[in-house]
């Protein structure tokens, strides 16, 4: 193996492989977030799809490696990993943070996987033409952590262990770098459909924020709304299951019928 195939697969985590499926999800965590937080979700999909849930350099396995500020430069890492796994039908679907990099590469690679990309679901984040102007990452330890509880991320027995925090507040300054400094550069709209899930009490993302991602597609798009917050998905993992599964068939039958040509 290559250094530069070694490198790829740092990114990616295979929790069920899946060999026969039809579909591969890549899964985009949240800011903060590592791949291991989709290994339910991967547990509950296969053999329906295979899961990939990609691994951000500065956590876990990969917290020797410097944390990426920039979105720009997450997408990079992202893209070069998946072209090697570009083979099968994709479906992406990202949380938060994840929600943006699902998007933007999304942008970068929709040309060359030529119709492979089934379609794309964001969860839990406003549009990009809805930003805010928000500082997270410039708090210090204390408010960083702070900001975790209120949206209910990271269970609070964990944030009270010093050593915990430690060692993930590196990789959390550096997501919320990145995603409080994206900027959305105007290009065409996505060909795949696009789908949005929200909670209903997630202060991170209005009613009207959420829709706004219509404009972001020239396919169908349709906005789902689940009770709970910003982490709405813990909590509601069967009705999420549910929904992913209906929205990959809708994809698949969308390209079946020459659709999504």
């Amino acid at each position: 193996m290559t250094d530069s195939q070694e490198l790829r697969q740092r990114w990616i985590r295979r929790y069920h492989p899946a060999p026969d499926s039809e579909v591969t999800v890549v899964c985009f965590p949240h800011a903060g977030g590592s791949a291991s937080y989709f290994q339910p979700l991967s547990a509950r999909l296969t053999p329906r799809a295979e899961v990939l849930a990609l691994q951000y350099p500065g956590r876990q396995d990969r917290r020797s490696e410097p944390a990426l500020t920039s979105v720009d430069a997450l997408v990079d890492g992202i893209v070069d990993a998946l072209r090697d796994r570009a083979g099968r039908p994709l479906v992406f679907f990202g949380h938060s943070m994840g929600g943006t990099l699902a998007f933007e590469t999304a942008r970068r690679m929709e040309a060359e996987l030529d119709g492979r990309l089934l379609g794309l679901v964001v969860s839990g984040r406003r549009s990009p033409g809805s930003p805010r102007q928000e500082a997270v990452h410039l708090r210090d330890d204390a408010g960083l952590i702070a900001q975790i509880r209120k949206l209910d991320g990271t269970s609070s027995a964990l944030l009270d262990d010093e050593d915990v925090v430690r060692m993930i507040i590196p990789a959390l300054r550096a997501d919320y770098t990145a995603v409080e400094r994206y900027a959305y550069r105007p290009g065409p709209a996505l060909s795949c459909p696009l789908r949005v899930y929200t909670g209903d009490t997630d202060p991170q993302v209005r009613a009207d924020e959420a829709t706004a991602w219509a404009e972001y597609t020239r396919a169908d798009f349709r906005v789902r709304t689940f009770t709970g917050g910003h982490f709405y998905l813990a909590e509601r993992g069967d009705e999420v299951i549910a929904a992913l599964r209906e929205d990959m068939t809708a994809f698949q039958e969308r390209v079946r019928s020459g659709a999504g040509r």
